[in-house]
């Protein structure tokens, strides 16, 4: 998100969602179009908040986006076979600890907060908040005009969390979702002023639905690194192998081919 900084109570307070979430999961099977590992090679499984275009989203029964090809394509480089399974945010580090998937994909933005709960593979994408305002915030300038403007975001993200210092914890104006589809929504009905989120997902959202719509980035919004999460202390390689897989893309070209293919019309 980037994307997503946990409460510090967040690991405790997912495990006990953890169970709620795994109702009505969709997962990623050979009939969505990707082959099956040949019989007997172990398939890792990464859960995935597939509600964030477009780095993760569905498209029918498939999860597609840019960090899952990322992934897929690194995997890919070291011999690795996934399984992608749609996982609601809010119980996706408890499922990792748990071992019920062995990587969380999210567009997960890797913090000290965060390192102590999961481990993270090296950076594969550099994003920042944005902040994006219909007819209703047009007045709208920067981040400390949101001090008493009503807000839409994803629960549990870096925008939820940066809105709860600059309004309060307690704050009625901040509108939480369960994933930025729904905070959209919101925007788009005038239920609120102003929508904050990755830049790429608000960027993407703006070009698929063309309007009234400003967007820009405050200048205290810092630069933010995704990485992919494993189970803090996980005594197998795969966290070496993805690192592997994605220093060969970033250097053969894999990755700009994925990054123009998925970002083409934000440049």
């Amino acid at each position: 998100m980037l994307k997503k900084m946990t409460l510090a109570a967040g690991l405790a307070a997912a495990v006990l969602l953890a169970a709620c979430s795994q109702q009505g999961v969709q997962t990623e099977t050979a009939k969505s179009g990707e082959a099956s590992a040949p019989a007997g090679k172990q398939v890792y499984i990464v859960a995935t908040d597939a509600a964030y275009a477009p780095f993760e989203y569905m498209e029918g029964d498939q999860v597609v986006g840019f960090s899952h090809d990322i992934l897929k394509a690194a995997g890919e480089k070291e011999g690795i076979d996934f399984q992608f399974v749609n996982t609601p945010f809010e119980g996706i580090f408890a499922n990792v600890d748990k071992g019920d998937s062995d990587v969380a994909l999210a567009s997960i933005t890797i913090t000290d907060e965060r390192k102590q709960m999961v481990d993270f593979t090296d950076p594969y994408f550099e994003a920042t908040q944005m902040i994006v305002t219909g007819e209703k915030g047009r007045d709208i300038k920067s981040f400390a005009d949101l001090k008493k403007r009503s807000v839409s975001v994803q629960t549990g993200t870096t925008a939820d969390l940066i809105l709860q210092d600059l309004q309060g914890k307690d704050s009625q104006l901040i509108r939480r979702f369960e994933n930025m589809p729904l905070a959209f929504k919101e925007l788009s009905a005038g239920g609120v002023d102003a929508t904050v989120g990755d830049n790429g997902v608000v960027q993407y959202f703006v070009a698929q639905n063309p309007g009234n719509y400003n967007m820009f980035v405050d200048a205290s919004f810092p630069k933010e690194q995704y990485g992919f999460a494993l189970k803090k202390g996980r005594s197998d390689d795969l966290r070496e192998r993805i690192n592997k897989g994605l220093a060969a893309i970033k250097a053969d070209g894999t990755y700009a081919a994925i990054e123009a293919k998925w970002f083409k019309d934000q440049k």
